[in-house]
């Protein structure tokens, strides 16, 4: 389980294997996925929390140079009935998942080194997903998509789409219980301008089915607003699917 995927490249006729996501091994790598989260979230400041020993933690790996360009943890349930422990229960109401009968999984601290872009990170990441959600027969992804900074503002078109287009359904909607949120407004005036600026994690959970709240939560902690986003795994489209399968080596 330790080393769980690498995604492939076709490159001149040839598969070329450029990054791989495996779970940590020891302290050091954990410090490095740490080291990355403080970068992204904090400034360079710690962001180890209460949750960390409750979580396992995954890196992505640049295989030329061993650089972990990429960082994740991930929490197991049984059910929905646990789900008041989750990360995410701290800032949504989740008593309607509580109804929830099969196996999730909450996604969390999910970030990329900033000076590297390449889709092929994020790609390589649903991988190790899709090999976790296979052994463990989630049924449920979920987690917290943010935004960076606390100014809903700068995000009216993309809360817009979010609220015309992809609302959680009501069986399973989170209520509002931070003390500060902001509404999802409506009108959107530029659809590319509302897709360029949502998070890619977040568009990659809306192409295959996934869904969010109602309301963003203003995290000033974090600097971040973020909403929360599910994922039914059996609402993916097959094709995609197989194409994130088709990853895992």
């Amino acid at each position: 389980m330790n080393q769980l995927i690498a995604q492939k490249r076709v490159s001149r006729g040839r598969t070329q294997a450029r990054y791989r996501v495996r779970f940590v091994d020891g302290r050091a790598d954990f410090e490095a996925a740490l080291a990355l989260r403080g970068r992204v979230f904090r400034g360079g400041a710690s962001d180890a929390d209460q949750f960390d020993d409750l979580c396992r933690h995954m890196v992505i790996e640049r295989l030329e140079d061993g650089a972990v360009v990429g960082a994740f943890r991930v929490m197991s349930f049984a059910c929905g009935a646990e789900i008041a422990r989750s990360y995410s229960a701290q800032s949504y109401g989740l008593s309607a998942l509580a109804a929830y009968p099969a196996p999730m999984l909450e996604l969390g601290r999910f970030c990329i080194a900033p000076e590297v872009s390449d889709p092929d990170i994020l790609r390589v990441a649903w991988g190790g997903l899709a090999r976790i959600v296979d052994e463990e027969g989630i049924a449920f992804l979920f987690g917290c998509s943010s935004f960076r900074g606390t100014d809903a503002g700068r995000y009216r078109d993309a809360f817009a789409l979010l609220r015309e287009r992809f609302l959680a359904p009501k069986a399973w909607a989170p209520t509002v219980k931070a003390s500060e949120v902001a509404g999802l407004g409506s009108d959107v005036s530029d659809r590319g301008r509302a897709l360029k600026a949502m998070p890619p994690l977040l568009r990659s959970y809306l192409t295959m089915g996934g869904w969010v709240s109602d309301h963003a939560v203003v995290d000033r902690d974090m600097d971040t607003l973020h909403v929360f986003t599910g994922l039914e795994i059996a609402s993916i489209p097959a094709a995609r699917a197989r194409s994130i399968r088709a990853s895992v080596l």
